[in-house]
């Protein structure tokens, strides 16, 4: 099946040589850091973890939404979602990836990566972070692709493949939960120490990665003739708004613990974010960005005439993304690192060179993520022209 990439139009080697461009330049930043070090990037002693790892961890909630389509395909028999469901699948391949190129171009050196398998710790959570991403990447490429290979042979897929359809729908929530563990286990952090963060992952997850399908789905419907189908965009629009607004929610349940408290420690990392503090106010715009978003996404979701409406429903889930994604890494890392612990403001803000590896690393799943889309759409228009075709020939 891998030969249906290498036949298309126009348009599409138009799209491959442009993420291959934006690769090659996120290639040679990353040559840079690698011949200088992470001193070219904004991180510093009080903030270690910057963009790359804010990156990583909206990632894994866009691979662990795949199960949003998965689970009501396999586990309820929902039809409508058997268009979409490789989409799903296929891009919590493309996702993983990425996570897995940020969390490597984080590291610096390319051989600190041997030292995350040669000093296994079971008592890291790193180390059941790897696991996790590691078993939920081959869990979908496996289901994915298997499934594709039979739709592509004319037959159903084999039935030792449901024990792994039904892991990786058991697995992925874990892939999420780890993440949260990672932030919200570590007592210095008051802005990550808070038990509802977990849940607020996955809310977030379950928001913007599928979302993101919506938008790739209506995307395909335009370019490729890709029919989604009317029900399934409808079902997967009304689970974007319902987690979206559990997110929303859970934020504000933050926020009000925060301040009704009046713990000083769980405030200022808010006040910093949103008003600034010792006229440091960086982060405010996006902050505040993200708040507009989340309303334009309500308003375009929750409205039953609007989110019914193609451009609408298009610009609400884009609205939901970036919302969740400006959350998730100017919010979430920045938040957690300021004040410091001895109250003080390290400014942080990412660096050319880093923008250009972290566009070069989201070019990556991009361009896997096109390739996997262009073989499951060239297969599915065959099998469905094929039974087409029979069909006409059964009636004559």
């Amino acid at each position: 099946m891998l030969e249906k990439a290498l036949v298309g139009s126009k348009k599409y080697w138009i799209w491959v040589l442009f993420l291959l461009s934006i690769i090659f330049i996120g290639f040679l930043c990353y040559l840079y850091q690698f011949k200088v070090g992470l001193g070219i990037t904004g991180m510093s002693r009080d903030v270690s973890w910057g963009f790359y790892i804010a990156n990583f961890t909206f990632l894994v909630g866009v691979a662990a939404s795949a199960v949003m389509v998965v689970l009501p395909y396999y586990w309820h028999d929902y039809k409508e979602f058997g268009r979409i469901t490789i989409l799903g699948e296929f891009l919590a391949v493309a996702a993983v990836t990425m996570c897995i190129l940020f969390v490597f171009v984080d590291l610096g050196q390319p051989m600190r990566v041997l030292n995350v398998l040669r000093f296994l710790s079971p008592r890291s959570i790193m180390f059941y972070d790897v696991i996790v991403l590691s078993v939920y990447l081959l869990l979908n490429l496996l289901c994915g692709w298997t499934v594709l290979h039979a739709e592509y042979k004319g037959t159903k897929y084999p039935s030792w493949l449901k024990p792994f359809i039904y892991l990786a729908i058991i697995w992925a929530p874990s892939i999420h939960i780890v993440t949260a563990f990672l932030y919200q286990g570590l007592p210095g952090r008051h802005y990550w120490l808070t038990a509802i963060m977990a849940p607020k992952f996955l809310a977030s997850a379950f928001s913007s990665g599928p979302a993101l399908i919506v938008i790739v789905a209506l995307l395909l419907k335009k370019v490729a003739n890709f029919d989604p189908g009317k029900k399934a965009m409808e079902t997967l629009s009304k689970i974007v708004i319902y987690a979206f607004i559990l997110f929303v929610l859970f934020y504000l349940f933050e926020i009000f613990t925060a301040f009704y408290s009046g713990i000083h420690t769980h405030q200022v990392s808010f006040k910093y974010l949103f008003v600034g503090m010792e006229k440091h106010a960086e982060w405010a715009p996006f902050m505040w960005a993200a708040v507009i978003l989340a309303v334009i996404a309500i308003l375009f979701l929750a409205i039953p005439a609007l989110r019914k409406n193609e451009t609408t429903l298009a610009l609400g889930c884009i609205a939901v993304f970036f919302s969740c994604w400006l959350e998730k890494g100017a919010g979430l890392i920045v938040g957690g690192y300021t004040p410091t612990p001895f109250e003080t403001i390290t400014p942080y803000r990412p660096t050319l060179p880093e923008i250009g590896i972290t566009l070069g690393v989201w070019a990556t799943g991009f361009l896997i993520m096109t390739i996997l889309y262009k073989i499951a759409l060239e297969v599915k228009t065959s099998h469905e022209l094929i039974v087409k075709y029979e069909g006409v020939l059964y009636k004559k």
